[in-house]
């Protein structure tokens, strides 16, 4: 990749050329982010996975703009207007923006009415009016009367059109009105009349009569203005002051106050109102509606991430049941390790109501296989369940777990579902699903499609194929933060281990099945189609319990187990000593071991993890419980505080269950007794809250809630500007990388400046 765009690259993420160029070449070698950023510490300078993908998504980006200047230069050459001058700022350019404003008066295009007029022999005229060099409109139009050219208004008419497209094309005359827009676009939003009063339309009520700063305008606004668009209810309009931005135009092409600059005045104005306007708004709806999409991507993934890192129960033997009134509930228990041992299905609510039958069957069902917990679905009939498990006596504990459901359904349909149980129907599935959920929730989230599993914001509005990358981005990071171990993986689990392909991790599956467990991690190098490559980038992820090397259940790769094996030589112990022994490690001089492969991160990272070898970085489980009395939206009232979980995050607040059946909303401005920028600062996926109930809407079915202490004093909404990252706001120390929307506002004010 050219050199000006590592530079471009490095300054914009506030970062050196030599980690960019790094992060570049260890890409195109096949290594991926979770490799690059846990491993290659030294060569990135500590950069964690955002920034390393920040990175690559730039250099896609110079990829794509360097395709698009070929495409250009070989066209305008076609056309035999390629000068060196031209070519050279072409060459230089690194904005795509810019490249099509040059791009544009050599652009092939359709029939115009300016190319109409030019076909016409009304170019000359047009240019003497342009410069203003005729003091005669009228006199210099008649020239041109012809069969095409009926009358001399018909001329003027045409030379105006032609200078209408000049202006329209003009860098200069585009860069005005995309200041304007850039610093006072104004969206706005109006009902179509017709459609007011449909059922439908009610949902968009808010925006009828809608107008607001585009610059200021949140994700949600503008991807909900967009989809009542769509939808043919809504009018979206982005726009700026017609006369401002006339004005401007006429100070730079509009000369004097001769009958000639008249009629290049009026060029100006339809220019604008024809060609200009149209145009920029339609780069400021796509760069708005991009923006819009990374903000509800990245909602969805921190959600996403959120819920794949939820705690897990661990190894425990489950009963598991998926709520229903009519259809009954469906009730399985599963091994420690999440293997199906039974099914039943119990009917203890209406209008059976056997609630002595099911809870004698789930008496019997947790003694018979040593059940430890006991997990229920949050869906219909949810709390109901929930008061049945929790009535119930066991001889031993039994801890009482809710589980988010949420796209166990499509899982139970899935081909994945009956690949792994053939001979069990979809219901059985489902509840098998929710139990080992409990189990593991990223074991088991990773056979859904992530779209499915119901966290995200206007998901079906932004670009899906954005949504997908992002998303299997955020999945194959967890797994890899996580860790996973190789002889109980699935083998969907194990294709989002760093460098394992699908047919690679069936191969693992199928070498395990017939060999027994791994001992080793070596021992992976024998599985069909896992070369060196693939073994670099995976090996530091899979674990394997009980290896007689017990770095082999850790996050140290084999590629470093010589300089613990030095570190242990040193030391006169065995690597085991030197893990259990806190004493020996404390005694190591992380400079010792640092060499030209090396460094201290990777150092740092190996005794970090000496300390505890194969843990899971996810925190313990806690078992939590809803208000008592309250089941419906009628047991609310105002002024109420009530327990409740966590279910969805946005950038406009959070949404809380407190076991009512339907979610309340914790808006933003209500999170906390001071200013919250990012609900992410207070609040994440399946945290436990005390929340008051504000407001009850029933006829909306809106629960208004507060997270705020009523007896402590709000602080003063104030500005924090200290590394804070623009399209999060989260304080960091990572490159600060703007959402494409508000780059380019910051990269047209600057210039505009």
């Amino acid at each position: 990749m050219d050199t000006k765009y590592l530079q471009h690259i490095a300054g914009s993420l506030n970062l050196g050329i030599k980690p960019v160029t790094n992060i570049l070449q260890l890409h195109q070698e096949g290594s991926t982010i979770p490799f690059i950023a846990r491993y290659r510490k030294e060569a990135t300078f500590n950069m964690d996975e955002v920034a390393i993908a920040s990175v690559i998504e730039q250099v896609k980006y110079f990829e794509e703009l360097e395709k698009r200047k070929e495409t250009v230069v070989k066209t305008i050459d076609e056309a035999g207007k390629l000068t060196p001058e031209l070519r050279k700022r072409i060459e230089d350019c690194v904005n795509a923006t810019e490249l099509e404003d040059i791009y544009l008066p050599y652009k092939p295009k359709r029939k115009t009415r300016a190319t109409m007029a030019i076909e016409k022999g009304l170019e000359p005229l047009a240019r003497l009016l342009f410069d203003e060099q005729t003091a005669q409109p009228d006199a210099e139009g008649q020239k041109y009367l012809n069969e095409q050219v009926a009358s001399v208004e018909e001329a003027l008419q045409g030379a105006r059109d032609i200078m209408a497209e000049w202006i329209a094309e003009n860098e200069l005359a585009r860069n005005v009105v995309r200041k304007q827009f850039t610093e006072e676009a104004k969206l706005s939003a109006r009902v179509l009349t017709s459609k007011k009063d449909e059922e439908e339309a009610q949902k968009y009520r808010d925006y009828f009569e809608f107008s607001g700063s585009l610059a200021d305008s949140p994700s949600h606004r503008i991807l909900a203005i967009r989809r009542g668009e769509k939808e043919g209810y809504l009018i979206m309009d982005i726009s700026i002051d017609k006369e401002q931005a006339c004005q401007s135009l006429r100070e730079k092409f509009v000369k004097g106050n001769t009958a000639a600059a008249q009629q290049v005045n009026l060029a100006v104005e339809d220019s604008y109102s024809r060609l200009l306007k149209p145009s920029i708004e339609t780069e400021f709806r796509m760069s708005s509606k991009l923006s819009a999409d990374e903000e509800a991507i990245g909602v969805f993934a921190e959600n996403l991430r959120q819920l794949l890192l939820a705690s897990p129960l661990g190894r425990k033997r489950v009963l598991a049941v998926d709520p229903g009134f009519r259809t009954g509930c469906k009730v399985v228990c599963l091994d420690e390790n999440g293997n199906f041992l039974q099914y039943t299905t119990i009917f203890p609510h209406a209008p059976q109501n056997d609630w002595q039958g099911a809870a004698a069957t789930l008496t019997k069902l947790v003694k018979d296989h040593g059940i430890q917990a006991i997990g229920y679905g949050n869906g219909t009939a949810s709390k109901e369940t929930e008061q049945l498990v929790r009535s119930l006596q066991f001889p031993e504990p039994v801890s009482v777990f809710m589980v988010n459901e949420s796209g166990a359904s499509i899982y139970s349909a899935s081909e994945v579902a009956r690949e792994e149980f053939p001979d069990q129907d979809v219901t059985v599935r489902g509840a098998i699903s929710i139990g080992r959920r409990l189990l593991d929730p990223l074991s088991e989230l990773v056979k859904i499609d992530a779209k499915s599993i119901g966290v995200g914001q206007y998901q079906h509005d932004v670009n899906q194929n954005k949504l997908k990358e992002s998303l299997d981005q955020v999945v194959e990071s967890c797994v890899n933060f996580v860790g996973v171990d190789v002889n109980t993986a699935s083998k969907h689990l194990l294709t989002y281990v760093s460098g394992l392909s699908g047919t690679v991790a069936k191969n693992i599956v199928e070498y395990r099945s017939k060999n027994g467990a791994f001992k080793s991690r070596d021992e992976l190098k024998k599985v069909s189609m896992l070369g060196p490559k693939a073994f670099e980038q995976s090996a530091g992820f899979l674990r394997i319990p009980g290896a007689e090397n017990p770095l082999d259940n850790s996050a140290v790769h084999p590629e470093s187990y010589g300089v613990v094996e030095a570190m242990s030589a040193k030391l006169n112990c065995s690597v085991k000593e030197l893990i259990s022994k806190p004493e020996l490690r404390k005694s190591i001089n992380v400079k010792d071991y640092v060499s030209e492969t090396i460094g201290e991160f990777t150092i740092s990272d190996i005794l970090k993890e000496l300390e505890k070898p194969g843990r899971d970085p996810r925190s313990p489980i806690e078992e939590f419980r809803f208000a008592e009395g309250i089941s419906t939206m009628a047991d609310l009232k105002p002024g109420m505080k009530v327990p409740g979980i966590v279910t969805n995050v946005t950038n406009f607040g959070a949404f809380v269950d407190v076991g009512v059946k339907q979610d309340g909303l914790v808006h933003i401005s209500h999170l906390a007794n001071r200013y919250v920028s990012d609900p992410n600062e207070v609040v994440k996926l399946n945290q436990k809250v005390m929340v008051t109930v504000v407001e009850v809407d029933a006829s909306r079915k809106r629960i208004a809630l507060s997270m705020k202490d009523a007896e402590s004093k709000p602080e003063p909404r104030r500005d924090n500007n200290n590394n804070r990252n623009r399209n999060t706001g989260k304080t960091d120390n990572r490159p600060s990388s703007l959402n494409p929307f508000q780059a380019k506002l910051e990269e047209l004010k600057k210039k505009f400046k």
